[in-house]
């Protein structure tokens, strides 16, 4: 219901879901491949160099080479994307404080501290966490 409420807020900025998604992964993880983008998203390889196309014909990102191999183009966003990720932060700011506005303070706390525990847990339960020696929960990715 949040995504939702969101895709409804940010379709004023004319971003889809899938696009918004990619803006906040590579705001988060820039310089990642187009075949890691279409992993974090789990999605095939060609949809993901789609969706890479339209938002590089935005200028949104931009494709520059891996240093080590030729092959590989790293993703990162523009100075404009940037723009549009800020604008996605208030957007989020602003929906999360009125889907919260009939909780109290108090609530709201005690709410954030059980998501949290959740986190973690779910975090202690994934694969990456259990193959990992040093891997602990609570520790955000």
């Amino acid at each position: 219901m949040m995504r939702a409420a969101f895709d409804r807020r940010v379709r004023r900025l004319g971003l889809t879901r899938s696009q918004w998604l990619v803006l906040s992964l590579l705001h988060r993880r820039p310089g990642v491949s187009q075949s890691e983008l279409a992993e974090m998203l789990e999605v095939e390889r060609a949809a993901a160099g789609r969706m890479v196309d339209r938002l590089e014909r935005r200028n949104w990102l931009v494709r520059r080479p891996d240093r080590l191999d030729r092959r590989v183009n790293r993703l990162y966003l523009t100075a404009e994307a940037d723009a549009v990720q800020a604008e996605m932060g208030r957007i989020a700011v602003e929906l999360l404080d009125d889907a919260m506005a009939g909780l109290g303070a108090e609530e709201r706390e005690a709410l954030s501290d059980m998501l949290e525990r959740v986190k973690a847990q779910l975090q202690g339960m994934s694969p990456r966490a259990a193959s990992s020696p040093d891997a602990r929960p609570g520790l955000s990715p």
